[in-house]
């Protein structure tokens, strides 16, 4: 047990994954407060807290049994990313639940987000958003983010980007369809939602 308690947490992960139980029980153990306390700060809510914290660690489980946790050495920011989008997707739904119809009106003043004051809720889900795009983007070939970056950052037309990377308005085109293309790839690959 003590030889366990030593270990790191990428080895106690592997050795969950191998059959061995109590390693786990020691990864729960080590990230159980700090993991808790960061999706009670957020939700604001201890019985809604508590079931996301389950669901973080049921996840994580299914992940690690069905060899998909990929060792990075950050098992601690991976775990609290998996509890990050469940609050996310919580939010997500709990503000499609609370949507209100008015299906005989001819116009939909109820449901008209631009009539509404955003929540705390929806700046969180856009901040996330945000950071996330600007990860992937970080992954990129050169060629591709620095197109995307000219044309969404800077707001430059594709002449102008095409002028100022010395290449033609189609292979412009053409390498921001595929920064595009990778941005939505990487996103499915790594699970990480990029709407509201």
């Amino acid at each position: 047990m003590e030889t366990l308690i030593a270990m790191t947490d990428e080895q106690l992960v592997c050795d969950y994954s191998n059959g061995n139980n109590i390693a786990f029980d020691i990864l729960l153990e080590r990230h159980k407060q700090s993991v808790f306390n960061y999706i009670y700060f957020t939700v604001r809510n201890r019985e809604l807290a508590e079931d996301i914290f389950q669901e973080t660690f049921i996840k994580a489980i299914v992940t690690i049994k069905q060899g998909r946790y990929t060792e990075t050495g950050k098992f601690r920011a991976w775990i609290s990313r998996i509890a990050h989008n469940l609050i996310i997707d919580h939010f997500r739904q709990e503000k499609n639940e609370n949507t209100v119809s008015n299906d005989e009106a001819p116009v939909d003043l109820l449901n008209n987000p631009t009539l509404c004051d955003g929540t705390i809720e929806d700046e969180l889900v856009r901040m996330q958003i945000t950071s996330d795009i600007r990860k992937l983007i970080s992954f990129l070939p050169d060629n591709q983010r620095e197109v995307l970056e000219m044309r969404y950052y800077q707001d430059l037309s594709f002449k102008e980007i095409a002028d100022m990377t010395g290449v033609s308005i189609n292979t412009a085109l053409g390498r921001m369809r595929y920064a595009i293309l990778n941005i939505r790839r990487m996103a499915e690959e790594n699970n990480i939602v990029l709407t509201m």
